[in-house]
Parts: C-alpha cells; structure tokens; sequence
C-alpha cells in the first residue's frame, strides 16, 4: 500500500470514529478510541500491535497534534513549523523540510483549532490568531487566514520533559568543559546572571539547568509569561502570566506577578524572558536583598545587553542614569549562548561593570569561546572568591582560591 493511500485510509478511519463518538457522545478518552479501532471490520484480522498503533494514531487526530504527533514526540526536535501544507522541523542544525501528509487547508485548520481549543484559547475569525501552552508543555503560536496570506501558519516550541544536566550539555557540545565548572560557580556564589542570546539560541535550555544546580534548601520562584521553566530541584514554585479574556479584562503581567513573587520568600526570583516594564521591578527586587537571580533576555551580542536594557527600562518609567544604577548594583554576568551550524553552544561570559564620569554599564568579557579569559577575568574571579567558594581553573587568579593549600 501506498504512502497517501495508507494515509488517506487512516483519515477515513479517524471520520468514523469522530462521528461515533459525535453520535453516542462518548469522550475521546484512549481506552475509548481503541475500543472503537477494534469495532472496525477491518480489524478483525489485524494484530493487536497494529490495532494499538492504529487506535494511537486515530487519538491523535482526535485530540492531540495529529500527523505532527510524531515529530512533537522527537527528543532532537526543537521546533515545528507549519506553513500552509509545508512542514519544517529544527533538530538543533537548523530548519530542515519533512514530508507529513497533512491533507488540505481545512485539515491544518482544524487541527490548529483543536490544538487551541486544548489549551483552553479560541482560534476563528474573530480572533484568528493564539499564543497558548499545551498540556504537555509544548507552546503553541497558530495564525488563521486572511491573517496568514498562505496559511494556517502553526509554531510549535517543543517542551523537553526533563531537562539536561551540565554534564549533558558539555557531552553535546553546548558547554565547553572548562567553562562548566565556572557556569557552576556562578550559581555556588549567587551571582546575578542573565541568559542573552538570540530567538532559539537555547536561553531557556541553559537556564533551567543552570536553575537546577541550586542548593536543595534554597527555594526557586519563578515567574513567566509562558511556562517553560521546569528545573530538576525540590523546591520550585511558579507563577505564568494571564491574557485577557474575550471581554478584554483580566489580564495580569509580568510586573505584577513580580511583586507578588516577592511575598513568596523567594531564595532565588527567576524571570523566565525579561521583555517589558517587568525588568524595572526585577532590578528594584535584586536591589533589595534577593541574591542568586537569573532570567533570559533577548539579544544578539552581549554589548547590545545595555541600549537593551535602557529600552525596557524605559518602559517601565526608568531613566537611562537610574536604570544603569540599578542594574550595576543588581546584576553582575552575562551568559551568551549562540546558535551555529554545529549547534548551540555558550559563546561567552561577561560582566557588566560601571564605566566613565557617568558610571553607566558596560560589557566586559571575562570569557569567550576561541579567545578564552578576558579583560574583565580577574574582576569575576574577585567575585567568585569574594564569595568564598573555589574560583574555576578557566579563570585566571593571582589570589589564592578558597580552600586550596598555603
């Protein structure tokens, strides 16, 4: 049998089922669709392995992802892009075409309905186009025409169930061995970091397992727009930021949850995507006593982190000269993570340090993938040890490290 008319058959299966349960009003629940698969005729002579695999697929049609079910279950798979009747995947090399028998315009369509309406968001005309977490974790951007002039246009942003170690990052290529154990420091010395890099470049994989190397005793807040972050650590709480319904009202922001982290006695207050006015209340939080912060900011290149900044800031009402004050006292490293033709990969570590009559931040490496310890080496050095825990052998020190021998 064919490709499409395999494919083909396997919609005609999927109709028969959708209208009996429509008819009998029976919920798509798993046991259901392979109770519905084995009614068929066609089943009687087929194995169960086939019949299951069957009643999988028919289930997908029905309630999850369907024909891109497959490719969401990947764990090389980043990304799945939709365009109209074309897929792309990003299995960490960049976006390649696969071949996925979608069937036409109002298939994609009611697959991306379906995918909506399953996170609890509507997608019609009326408002043709979502931004929803599913209940896996995977998000979900889909676009409806006339929006999209050749679409539906779906973006899927795979969510790894378990996130990698360190160890895992160095064995892929991601971290540099030498630096692994300054990325540990770091977190050991509760250090004020942020994750920049641009879109897809692996902030957030980084950060949450940069986040589950806190101590176990320490209790992680953590505040997003979409919830991405899922550190391995015993003790990790979570607040996600809400749109407004279809009346326009109840929408709470990033700001506010902010502020409301703070009352949760947070050991580390962790903004999964800094993009609005929020960066102002996590400056004014880290000014505050709240050692050990993170988030992820977007930026191609570490020195364009301040004119960053400086925008966001502005947002929230920050003069420029008062948000360089701020994030001197609150924030100390920069993480740049990169994406290349091998892979992602961390391409640097640097400080913001104050400069000039007007003390206004600057980007100074300490670190950096092909040049190694930096100008600003020895200043994160300093600090590390400042904080008594063992300066990694990347970084150059004339001081002696905590606990070596006289």
């Amino acid at each position: 049998m064919t490709a499409p008319r395999h494919a083909a058959s396997a919609r005609d299966l999927t109709l028969r089922v959708r209208r009996q349960f429509a008819t009998t009003g029976t919920a798509a629940s798993p046991a259901a669709v392979v109770s519905a698969v084995r009614e068929e005729p066609a089943a009687a002579v087929l194995g169960d392995t086939v019949v299951l695999r069957m009643a999988n697929r028919v289930h997908d049609e029905l309630t999850g992802a369907g024909p891109l079910a497959p490719l969401l279950a990947d764990p090389e798979v980043t990304d799945v892009l939709v365009n109209g009747d074309q897929v792309w995947v990003d299995r960490g090399h960049g976006l390649q075409p696969v071949r996925v028998p979608l069937g036409g315009p109002d298939d994609v369509r009611r697959l991306a309905q379906r995918l909506a309406g399953a996170g609890g968001r509507r997608l019609d005309e009326g408002c043709p186009y979502v931004d929803v977490r599913l209940g896996d974790g995977t998000r979900l951007h889909a676009v409806l025409p006339p929006v999209a002039t050749s679409g539906p246009y779906l973006s899927l942003r795979t969510f790894r169930q378990r996130p990698f170690t360190l160890h895992e990052l160095v064995d892929r290529g991601t971290v540099p061995e030498p630096v692994a154990a300054l990325l540990a420091a770091l977190v050991t010395a509760r250090l004020a970091y942020l994750v920049v890099g641009g879109t897809a470049s692996g902030k957030t994989t980084l950060l949450n397992t940069l986040l589950g190397l806190v101590p176990a005793t320490e209790r992680i807040v953590l505040v997003e727009d979409a919830a991405e972050l899922r550190p391995v650590h015993p003790h990790v709480v979570g607040l996600q930021a809400r749109t407004s319904n279809v009346e326009g009202a109840g929408a709470i922001g990033l700001s506010e949850l902010v502020r409301q982290a703070l009352r949760m006695r947070p050991d580390r207050l962790v903004v999964g995507e800094c993009r609005g006015a929020e960066v102002v209340d996590l400056l004014a939080a880290l000014n505050t006593g709240h050692e050990g912060g993170a988030g992820t900011l977007h930026a191609n290149t570490p020195a364009d982190v301040p004119a960053r900044l400086e925008a966001l800031g502005l947002l929230g009402g920050l003069p420029r000269a008062a948000l360089h004050a701020q994030v001197a006292a609150a924030l100390q490293v920069l993480v740049q993570v990169r994406r290349t033709a091998a892979g992602r990969t961390v391409e640097a570590v640097s400080l913001l340090l104050p400069s000039g009559p007007d003390r206004l931040v600057t980007v100074v490496p300490a670190w950096s993938r092909g040049q190694g310890p930096g100008p600003a080496a020895r200043a994160l050095a300093a600090l590390i040890a400042g904080r008594g825990v063992r300066v990694p052998p990347v970084l150059p020190t004339s001081a002696p490290r905590p606990g070596a021998s006289s």
